[in-house]
């Protein structure tokens, strides 16, 4: 029985972005099925006095430029040439969360990941801005005025909100966060271990 890798995303994580796409060839290799589990990233630090690393660490002298270094060897590694830090970052991404919470199943929940990681990391859209956001929706083949409508519905806000907290509660603090059952990894840099786990190695 294959294993279920639950990715809890937020759009507005670079970070996120980095491991969407080796995390869907570690489960395209070990046979896992993938679930994403949209939160709030601004909700969820807090609700537990986490903050993005740039501003958390800023006064840690040469932690920020080695993060940075870091960061530029998997960009490298993966050769994800098309990356482009948002400029706006750290920005509100209300408005992406609840169009993938909106999506009618999983199959539909990861196209619109697909068709938003670019959007974000690579082209920089303005993630608050109802027309970018539809224009994403339009050109990517989805129906962007139900999607765009449903944001507004007091059950998909709801939904948001119970993710997010309950994600906090099972122990995640950023993104990403990967669980596999009650197994939780974090960071991009754990997606070895996660693979490991999947073919039957130690966590």
């Amino acid at each position: 029985m294959s294993k279920t890798v639950e990715f809890i995303l937020d759009l507005a994580a670079p970070n996120g972005y980095l491991a969407w796409y080796p995390l869907k060839d570690i489960v395209a290799r070990t046979g896992a099925e993938l679930l994403v589990t949209p939160v709030f990233l601004g909700g969820m630090h807090k609700l537990t006095g986490n903050a993005p690393p740039m501003m958390r660490d800023a006064n840690v002298k040469g932690k920020v430029p080695y993060a940075a270094l870091e960061f530029q060897r998997f960009l490298d590694r993966h050769a994800m040439t098309k990356f482009r830090m948002h400029p706006a970052l750290p920005f509100n991404s209300i408005l992406l969360q609840r169009v993938l919470v909106a999506a009618k199943d999983q199959q539909e929940m990861q196209a619109l990941v697909d068709a938003f990681q670019p959007a974000v990391w690579e082209q920089n859209i303005d993630c608050s801005d109802v027309e970018a956001v539809g224009g994403v929706l339009a050109e990517s083949g989805f129906d962007a005025q139900r999607l765009l409508g449903a944001t507004q519905d007091a059950e998909v806000k709801q939904r948001l909100v119970d993710n997010t907290s309950q994600a906090v509660e099972r122990g995640a603090f950023g993104i990403p966060t990967f669980f596999v059952g009650s197994e939780m990894w974090f960071g991009k840099e754990r997606l070895g271990q996660l693979e490991e786990y999947l073919t039957g190695g130690k966590p």
